[in-house]
């Protein structure tokens, strides 16, 4: 007999916290709301059911801290590439979509629209 721990709310909602930090602050540095927008459609890195057990919602936090780790690296480094990819492999084991290579995230495409996006968090939350 074999027992196994399930996956606490606390770590369901740390995953979703996670993801909504992708869509609001790495996201928009690299591309258009347009595209983010379509992320959204796709339903990139969506969960959509419980993890089944306590293990496998630990893998897919510490994957997505380790991808969030990665690109918000000062320096990028083609050894980081071998590590985004086993992430990103990792992710989409347990059925979340990450169609990204390292590659698509080695320049800011589009920092003017980091300025203005919809998705990015607002630095202000009163305008006076």
């Amino acid at each position: 007999m074999k027992i196994v721990f399930a996956s606490t709310p606390s770590q369901e909602k740390e995953i979703n916290g996670l993801v909504r930090y992708i869509y609001s602050n790495i996201f928009p540095l690299y591309f258009s709301d347009e595209e983010i927008c379509q992320f959204e459609q796709l339903k990139v890195l969506h969960t959509s059911e419980d993890f089944n057990t306590l293990k496998d919602a630990f893998l897919v936090m510490t994957s997505i801290q380790t991808l969030i780790s990665i690109l918000e690296a000062t320096q990028p480094d083609g050894q980081y590439s071998i590590l985004f990819d086993k992430n990103v492999e990792t992710l989409q084991e347990f059925g979340l979509l990450f169609p990204f290579k390292y590659e698509h995230f080695q320049e800011e495409r589009c920092i003017k629209n980091h300025m203005l996006s919809i998705y990015s968090n607002a630095d202000n939350e009163l305008l006076i």
